[in-house]
């Protein structure tokens, strides 16, 4: 569960911030002011990532579901019974165990949300423009709160594409869906028991 919770605080971090805006035409270099990127998805978006396992053998997915509308995300890990669900109105992060019916809640990880169409707080460099799951997004360096360097590439409307350290890739998008998220992907079962976080 930490390798997951490890994993998943990477893609929180990166999104704390889904979407872009009508066609796939519009130009990378214009995805994000000259100041920085912007990392919070601007309408709601449903993306595939796969990432490097914790102990680099092979790869790993992860579902992720945004809905604008309420600053909600969640995070399903491939064949786990476990999703994480983040509400940033109250910076609340909630993991629930659907096989033993628990769940627990926790200050969300990281800072305060960058809102959508705002570049978060920060020193960026722009590195250039990719093209990942058929999606232009443009590169940029910054550093995570521990110091260490990495490249994130964003859509013009917030979407994070891929993460590269260390000129390795990380974390990479393999399908975008501009569709909306219903209410339902975001509920917590009330029924499920109510647990500390595990340490």
């Amino acid at each position: 569960m930490s390798a997951v919770k490890a994993r998943f605080f990477v893609l929180v971090a990166a999104l704390s911030s889904p979407f872009c805006l009508g066609s796939t035409a519009v130009r990378a270099e214009e995805s994000a002011s000259a100041a920085g990127p912007y990392v919070t998805p601007s309408v709601d978006v449903f993306v595939r990532y796969e990432m490097v396992r914790p102990d680099g053998a092979g790869l790993v997915h992860q579902d992720m579901h945004w809905q604008v509308a309420s600053l909600r995300q969640r995070i399903d890990p491939e064949n786990s019974a476990v999703y994480m669900l983040t509400s940033w109105r109250d910076h609340t992060l909630t993991v629930v165990d659907t096989l033993s019916h628990r769940r627990s809640v926790m200050p969300a990880p990281g800072g305060a949300l960058s809102m959508p169409g705002q570049v978060p707080s920060g020193s960026f460099q722009r590195l250039g423009t990719a093209i990942v799951a058929g999606q232009f997004c443009t590169n940029w360096r910054t550093a995570d709160a521990d110091g260490r360097s990495g490249d994130a590439c964003y859509t013009q409307d917030g979407i994070l594409m891929q993460v590269m350290q260390k000129g390795q890739v990380v974390v990479r998008a393999v399908s975008v869906d501009r569709i909306a998220q219903p209410d339902s992907l975001f509920v917590v079962p009330e029924t499920y028991k109510l647990v500390a976080p595990a340490r």
